[in-house]
């Protein structure tokens, strides 16, 4: 049987190093901070309802919400909610440009 040698070990604070230098790790860690202040953005008694779900090509940021209702109440409220969101977007450097609400998007957690 052959023997396995295991020496080429990394440390973790070389991987981390090395995951804060991609390009892609970064963008995810931004949108990952924007996505925390929507409760700010949306109000408490929208951010029950509605989460952010991703980001589609054109800065368009996805919003799930629990029913439609929801969603036709915050697309009704989607240039508030841009203006809002504008102080937090330029902190990190993000061009939101819409908002789409989608019911189909949303999932207990």
């Amino acid at each position: 049987m052959k023997k396995i040698l295991y020496t080429k070990f990394q440390y973790i604070d070389e991987l981390i190093a090395q995951l804060g230098e991609q390009k892609e790790f970064k963008r995810a860690i931004r949108r990952s901070n924007l996505y925390k202040f929507w409760a700010k953005a949306a109000g408490e008694k929208f951010a029950k309802y509605s989460k952010p779900y991703s980001m589609l090509k054109g800065n368009i940021m996805v919003i799930a919400c629990k029913t439609s209702t929801v969603a036709q109440e915050l697309l009704l409220r989607k240039t508030q909610l841009l203006n809002k969101l504008k102080p937090y977007t330029e902190s990190l450097k993000i061009n939101v440009t819409d908002l789409k609400f989608d019911s189909k998007k949303w999932s207990e957690d």
